[in-house]
């Protein structure tokens, strides 16, 4: 059974929680099998695989439509889906849009903004909620830095505690320093998620596509464990050499009839 207490488990315990963004069914079937243990159907699917110059670009119906290919690929993971921009401009357009995400086989749903009320809301529904402060993609037209100042780190782990009141179940906290991340850790119940946060979170969780390289983007928060990029790019360059050079389809790429028929073809 997928149930998001075993997180809350892991935060007592103190082990960590590993969480990826994945889009599609190959990489979640792959993700799962490498032993992550959460999957983020993100809004960042926009600008990393729909072509979207703004996280602001992605729909309800983006985000439906990749969290149904992730269940597909990885039936038993723990998956949570993003409420994209302007889906929770009212809480009874949150509830709506996270009925949806749910339906389309999200085990909770994730959006950005100290918004209590809409936590209470969705959570009076039956469904799991992760919250998200610091850098609000959706929200902040500069991608700094956030809580740099004192005034600023009080505000976001008041912020923290008001969503932990609301009874929030999970809460990612992206571009803030590690001392406010760990302040915040240990201000609230539910576990934290670092993306640039620091070593203090009780999880991390890193874009897919950064992790495995597949632009020359360089980001202080993220660690590359590949180069798929410059695989794809040598990948697609011999393909072509080949296919220009007749060298490919190649004689054990063929298919052939059976004697007898071919002929009978006359071939």
């Amino acid at each position: 059974m997928r149930t998001s207490r075993r997180f809350f488990d892991m935060k007592q315990q103190s082990e960590k929680i590993a969480m990826l963004t994945a889009y599609d069914a190959p990489t979640a079937r792959a993700l799962a099998e490498g032993g992550v243990d959460v999957l983020l159907v993100g809004d960042s699917v926009g600008t990393n695989m729909l072509g979207y110059t703004s996280e602001r670009e992605v729909t309800m119906d983006d985000i439906v439509h990749h969290v149904r290919a992730v269940r597909r690929g990885a039936p038993d993971m723990f998956i949570i889906g993003d409420l994209p921009y302007g889906a929770v401009a009212t809480v009874a357009l949150a509830v709506a849009n996270a009925k949806r995400l749910v339906a389309a086989g999200a085990d909770m749903v994730k959006f950005e903004g100290a918004l209590p009320d809409v936590v209470r809301a969705i959570k009076a529904e039956g469904l799991k909620v992760c919250c998200h402060l610091g850098l609000e993609p959706q929200n902040h037209e500069e991608k700094r830095l956030k809580g740099k100042t004192a005034a600023d780190a009080r505000k976001l782990v008041d912020d923290a505690r008001a969503l932990d009141a609301a009874g929030q179940d999970m809460i990612v906290l992206e571009l803030v320093p590690e001392e406010v991340a760990d302040a915040i850790t240990r201000a609230v119940k539910a576990p934290t998620i670092g993306i640039g946060a620091g070593r203090k979170t009780d999880g991390q969780v890193l874009v897919i596509v950064d992790v495995l390289g597949y632009t020359a983007a360089s980001f202080k928060h993220n660690k590359r464990y590949a180069d798929v990029g410059e695989t794809m790019r040598q990948s697609a360059r011999r393909y072509a050499e080949d296919v220009h050079a007749g060298a490919f389809p190649a004689e054990a790429n063929a298919f052939r009839m059976p004697k007898d028929e071919r002929e009978a073809f006359g071939a």
